[in-house]
């Protein structure tokens, strides 16, 4: 496992972080136990894995919590956990600057721990991004104060909101919406790198889309029965289309993610895992190099064919 910079004052971070949202118990989704939760943690530093992303809501609360059964009694200095506030555990949302600290009070004890490495606003309403209209980054900067958080940042999707934070905060830490079907947030990457901001990718695999195991005829009656005939239909074309470029041969999961890693501005892609194997699988996509001009291919691809379709997520 190759690591990356996060955090002036935090040790350098696994390229394949651990996203932690299967770990919970969720209603409508295929539920792991809490004892292949705490295998599936272990294994992931087994493998060299050192950074773990959660939130309050990810199995109203069940994520944190056995994320915390799992790295309890381990050097705490050596693993970088990323949470975030707004997204309650009941489900709700409250993006109150009022409760971020009672927020943050419920993921530290959940957590079993002192501090987070970092703490994002959760994908809240492109408004809470203008750090000059909101009182939220004051209180983030106090909660620094008090050694509670390293630094703070938000979980969102454009370049828009993206450019915006970084101009008017001193967000060190943006988990961008990033795949080769969603490159939007490319548009905000350099201005991240000249402001030493760090980058984790979210969604790399587009919800399964760019695993290639979903055809036009996929039906989903969980949490991705969003999609209309319409939407499968045409994000479909576009596997056949991605493949046609890339080649039948590749594992078109471990490539999406080395595609995000690509990208020096990134520091970690935290792909989901339900089961060993995934995972596994997930870590080896670090070993793969995508050219250049391949890269450029794909990013040309998005620019000429997928942009303009605006895909919902």
């Amino acid at each position: 496992m190759r690591y990356r910079p996060y955090l002036k004052d935090t040790i350098a971070i696994s390229e394949i972080g651990l996203g932690a949202w299967q770990l919970g118990q969720h209603s409508g989704w295929t539920n792991m136990s809490e004892t292949e939760a705490l295998r599936l943690v272990h294994q992931s530093i087994d493998f060299g894995l050192n950074f773990f992303d959660t939130a309050p809501n990810y199995g109203h609360g069940t994520s944190e919590e056995r994320l915390g059964k799992a790295l309890k009694g381990m050097d705490r200095s050596r693993m970088v956990i990323n949470t975030k506030f707004g997204h309650t555990v009941t489900g709700a949302l409250n993006f109150s600057p009022d409760y971020i600290r009672t927020s943050l009070e419920g993921s530290l004890k959940r957590l079993q721990v002192d501090y987070v490495d970092s703490l994002m606003i959760h994908n809240p309403p492109s408004s809470y991004f203008d750090g000059h209209k909101n009182d939220h980054y004051e209180i983030l900067e106090t909660l620094m104060d008090e050694g509670k958080i390293k630094a703070y940042g938000a979980s969102l999707d454009t370049c828009e909101d993206m450019k915006l934070l970084m101009e008017t905060t001193n967000s060190k830490v943006i988990e961008a919406f990033f795949n080769i079907f969603h490159q939007d947030t490319r548009g905000g990457f350099d201005m991240a790198k000249d402001k030493a901001v760090a980058i984790i990718v979210k969604i790399p695999l587009d919800s399964g889309w760019l695993t290639g195991k979903y055809t036009a005829e996929s039906r989903f009656d969980d949490i991705r029965s969003r999609w209309t005939k319409a939407d499968i239909t045409t994000r479909a074309a576009l596997v056949d289309r991605l493949r046609a470029i890339v080649g039948p041969e590749k594992n078109l999961a471990q490539f999406a993610i080395a595609f995000c890693l690509a990208y020096e501005a990134v520091s970690t892609v935290i792909p989901g895992n339900t089961n060993l194997e995934q995972l596994s699988a997930n870590v080896r996509s670090a070993d793969l190099a995508i050219a250049q001009d391949l890269i450029a291919k794909l990013e040309q691809l998005y620019h000429s064919e997928i942009k303009a379709l605006n895909l919902p997520w």
